[in-house]
């Protein structure tokens, strides 16, 4: 049996665990300001269903999306993941998590939060460390 070489696994581990992380942090701060703005939140339950299902979570459905993706590259037996692929998904990481002013969509959502939650901030910080350290090893 053919494996990852484990440079690239750990590579994209690392990448997926601070990609998580960060999600966590904008979970819990759109949380905040959805109680802040709508309404507050009353059980797991209805939080989960928000994050599926209200659009004011939508955005965050595009990270999520690349950790399922990253997981299913990670878990994936035959064929084997090629360092090709795990740079792709590390350079795709790296073009989602672009806050943007003046761009819509996940880039502009991305800024927003920034502006308004300092955990946030330490968190992305964290993510261009972890790509910093990727394209040193390159």
């Amino acid at each position: 049996m053919v494996t990852m070489p484990d440079p690239a696994r750990e590579r994209l581990t690392l990448i997926r665990n601070g990609l998580l992380r960060l999600h966590k942090n904008l979970l819990d701060s759109e949380r905040n300001a959805y109680e802040r703005d709508v309404a507050r939140i009353n059980s797991t339950g209805q939080y989960l269903d928000l994050v599926l299902n209200d659009p004011w979570f939508a955005w965050l459905r595009e990270l999520s999306k690349l950790v399922v993706a990253i997981d299913e590259m990670l878990d994936r037996k035959e064929p084997p993941m090629s360092d090709a692929e795990a740079a792709a998904l590390i350079g795709d990481s790296r073009k989602l998590i672009a806050p943007s002013e003046n761009s819509g969509g996940f880039g502009r959502r991305y800024f927003e939060a920034m502006q308004r939650d300092a955990g946030i901030v330490l968190a992305h910080r964290d993510m261009i460390r972890l790509f910093d350290t990727e394209t040193q090893r390159h």
